[in-house]
């Protein structure tokens, strides 16, 4: 499989380079999240990180890449069908 250097913003990982696998379609996955181990034993911390454009080029407005950007918290995207024609009731909510 190949894999991107691609740089985090902000967060612990600020700064970092880190090699993230590509998918089949060649782009790096739209949500990474990074298991952090507790310190005492409990349950490990999940660090969120959104996929987001790295930047345009001046002349064309091109895409130069990916980056991650942080997401203090830690919400993953809603994977429900946005169709109006579907009325399933969310997770969670009150019928």
């Amino acid at each position: 499989m190949r894999s991107e250097d691609t740089p985090f913003e902000g967060g612990p990982l600020d700064g970092r380079v880190l090699p993230v696998l590509l998918g089949h379609t060649g782009h790096p996955p739209k949500v990474y999240e990074v298991p952090v181990p507790d310190e005492h034993g409990g349950a490990p911390t999940v660090l969120v990180y959104h996929r987001v454009q790295a930047g345009t080029t001046r002349r064309l407005g091109l895409h130069k890449g990916w980056k991650y950007v942080y997401d203090p918290e830690g919400r993953r995207p809603d994977r429900s069908l946005k169709w109006p024609w579907t009325k399933r009731p969310r997770p969670g909510a009150d019928v």
